[in-house]
């Protein structure tokens, strides 16, 4: 494991290239091939929302497990939380390059997102490693549904929005999955709800900015 001031360097390095950098792929794009759909001006306003919704939601992902991998106890815990957060860095890249084609652009708000995400991530780090995974697997059981929502809200011939929007849907379980089969806590439902309540701020406001 990395010294403590080596990790700080290194988080910070990655919230810089999170925020700022463009995200890269290693996996080819899921929508990579597919024709571009006819769209109307309100409808690739609507899908721009979404998508942008989307990439948020991904910057907060990404500081998360940024900030639950620097406090786990267990390496093998930090390890599956430094994975799932790479995978988050290709939903990244998905997203940016769609909002690109849409001709929008990504929320202004994704520093405040970041940072109050990893701050969160460190606190359910400090509460061991049980916890830790608990927020994991909870986190990607709401994205789940989150994302289940926004195939209901795609149009339904804009083939290449959802082809990344099921991808990333699928890579959530399996982020789910991990954390459970690591032993992951059933968080409170007090806590499920506070989740969900700073989840819907975050989604009706980047939405728009």
């Amino acid at each position: 494991m990395l010294p403590i001031p080596d990790n700080v360097i290194l988080n910070f390095d990655r919230a810089l290239r999170t925020l700022f950098a463009p995200a890269v792929s290693r996996r080819p794009h899921p929508d990579a091939g597919l024709p571009e759909a006819a769209l109307t001006e309100a409808e690739r306003r609507h899908v721009a929302g979404l998508m942008r919704v989307n990439h948020s939601g991904e910057v907060c992902a990404q500081a998360l497990y940024q900030g639950q991998s620097l406090t786990a106890r267990n390496p093998d815990i930090a390890q599956a939380l430094t994975q799932a957060a790479e995978e988050e860095t290709e939903h990244l890249a998905w997203c940016e390059r769609r909002l690109q084609e849409l001709g929008s652009h990504k929320s202004l708000l994704n520093p405040l997102w970041y940072t109050g995400s990893f701050a969160l991530g460190l606190v359910a780090g400090v509460l061991g490693d049980r916890w830790n995974l608990g927020f994991l697997a909870e986190t990607e059981r709401q994205v789940e549904g989150h994302l289940d929502g926004h195939l209901q809200r795609l149009p339904a011939q804009d083939a290449k929005s959802r082809a990344i929007v099921e991808q990333m849907k699928a890579d959530e379980i399996r982020h789910a999955e991990t954390a459970i089969a690591h032993g992951a806590a059933e968080l409170p439902l007090m806590v499920k709800l506070a989740m969900k309540l700073t989840a819907k701020v975050m989604t009706q406001t980047a939405y728009w900015v």
